[in-house]
């Protein structure tokens, strides 16, 4: 299940579009909501060796003691939202943005650029590869998904969504945070590749094999028409 706190602590991180298409991977945006399976979905990638880039394990850096995270955090909410170390308390923090929109709102505005370009070095990093995946759970809400050369979302009802997520939390919580998100029938409107998760994890790990050779097909369409519209050197 992906982390309760994903949907405020998670970037919205953008792909380097400037740079052209051919010197960099095809980025695929991998989306999802509370316990639609997003991460069990990345998860199901790594283990066939796609490099993926989750944007909530890049928040938990930034808000390391003495990260930039902690730091922009604590200009906005004070020290009351620091463990004893002088990292963030996520469990502290996210009880506060998920009653207050306005300083939800605020924490993404400080929080996203710092995920933006973690998830740039990152990609910059990479060995040559012709597919990368970055899960992140804001990408539809916040509207960077179309940055994105292929968008992905792990689907599945909202009965099963809290159904799931009632396992590790409580039903009012749960529901709480289903409502700070965008409903998934929404988020599929524009996806490009939609991975049904109504079923077991058998039945997942076989709609992530459908849906990926879809991802490679699209990338490799895409990587085409780029090419063909920058101009010998």
């Amino acid at each position: 299940m992906s982390s309760e706190f994903e949907i405020w602590n998670s970037g919205s991180p953008t792909p380097n579009s400037d740079e052209p298409s051919r010197n960099r991977p095809c980025v695929v945006g991998l989306t999802g909501g509370l316990a639609s399976g997003k991460s069990t979905v990345a998860s199901i990638l790594v283990n066939r060796d796609i490099p993926v880039l989750d944007a909530d394990a890049v928040v938990h850096y930034l808000y390391r003691p003495g990260g930039e995270g902690a730091a922009a955090v604590t200009r906005i909410f004070g020290t009351a939202v620091l463990d004893e170390n002088g990292g963030v308390d996520r469990r502290v923090l996210g009880g506060r943005v998920l009653r207050d929109r306005d300083l939800r709102l605020a924490l993404e505005r400080a929080i996203h650029p710092l995920v933006r370009q973690e998830i740039l070095r990152w990609l910059n990093d990479l060995d040559p590869v012709p597919v990368a995946v970055v899960e992140a759970a804001l990408l539809v809400e916040t509207g960077s998904y179309r940055a994105y050369d292929v968008l992905m979302i792990a689907h599945c009802s909202s009965d099963q969504q809290l159904e799931r997520a009632e396992r590790g939390i409580p039903e009012e919580r749960a529901r709480a945070l289903m409502k700070a998100q965008r409903p998934l029938d929404e988020k599929r409107q524009v996806a490009d590749v939609v991975i049904d998760n109504s079923g077991a994890l058998d039945d997942l790990e076989e709609e992530t094999e459908r849906a990926w050779s879809k991802v490679v097909r699209l990338c490799r369409d895409r990587r085409s028409a780029d090419a063909s519209t920058i101009p010998d050197s």
